[in-house]
């Protein structure tokens, strides 16, 4: 079994956007700037965008976030964005979810300019996905696709599960996995027997929320798993959506929860940023 080791591949990828920016600043004089529209006082949300701006800072982006209360039109949430949409130092624009239920959100999404849309969630950027154009990618599928890549771990003709069918991760991750010709299956809620699909794939890629779903006899021998889900359970604790601690001694390959996708997800959000800000020059 190895650990797929995220914090160090997220790292490394932090710290090539780093060295990008530096010469884009002297060769262009062009500094990346992303926003973020952070909405309520959700704490994990809250949390998430103090680690979004931490790591600009790092990279060397300018960034601004956005803060309003949940009591807030979409009116005026749209009119922010399109505000964003003008601003030629924003390259990037992210909208944090969940938004309060009286906001549309697809509307919102859709309000984004397609070409400042670094979370890849305009239907623009998922069209163009689905049909393996060059495009934003939804940062924590293309996340999983960089570990794919950093471990030498082929994907062609591979059976994947993915197990969760949104359309922040299920989704891209599957439209992904296809454009790497593998042969996917996607499960969710409805699915009638889970354990049928994921015992006999080669790779399981898992993002639903739901603690320790996947167990040891759903996963079979030297299978490869994605633990894409988070959850913090009653004694505190982080764990994944996957039993870590009983599959990991059947598989090839599997990550950890914390330190395995999580961090991967900024890394190409950061990354997503810079090829925006590149395209300025053209």
């Amino acid at each position: 079994m190895q650990l797929i080791d995220g914090k160090a591949l997220s790292n490394k990828v932090q710290a090539n956007v780093a060295t990008k920016v530096e010469q884009l600043k002297q060769e262009k004089n062009i500094v990346p700037g992303l926003a973020v529209i952070l909405i309520g006082d959700d704490p994990a949300s809250h949390a998430y965008v103090k680690m979004k701006a931490k790591a600009c800072e790092k990279v060397g982006f300018y960034s601004i976030t956005h803060s309003m209360p949940d009591t807030i039109s979409q009116d005026e949430i749209i009119a922010t964005i399109e505000m964003m949409n003008n601003n030629p130092r924003i390259d990037g624009i992210l909208v944090q979810l969940p938004l309060p239920s009286h906001v549309d959100t697809d509307k919102i999404l859709e309000v984004i300019d397609p070409k400042k849309d670094v979370d890849g969630f305009h239907a623009y950027n998922v069209g163009r996905l689905v049909t393996n154009l060059d495009t934003f990618v939804a940062c924590t599928p293309l996340g999983v696709m960089k570990m794919f890549e950093a471990y030498d771990i082929s994907l062609k003709g591979k059976d994947v599960c993915v197990v969760g069918a949104s359309n922040i991760v299920g989704k891209p991750m599957a439209s992904l996995l296809l454009n790497a010709e593998a042969t996917v299956t996607i499960t969710h809620i409805h699915t009638k027997d889970l354990k049928a699909h994921t015992s006999r794939a080669d790779i399981i890629v898992v993002g639903v929320g739901v603690p320790k779903l996947i167990t040891e006899e759903m996963v079979k021998e030297g299978a490869i798993v994605i633990d894409i889900g988070i959850n913090r359970i009653e004694d505190g604790s982080l764990v994944g959506d996957v039993d870590f601690e009983n599959v990991s001694s059947k598989c090839a390959y599997i990550t950890p929860v914390p330190g395995g996708v999580g961090p991967m997800t900024i890394a190409m959000l950061l990354s997503n940023t810079l090829k925006s800000a590149k395209g300025r020059i053209i």
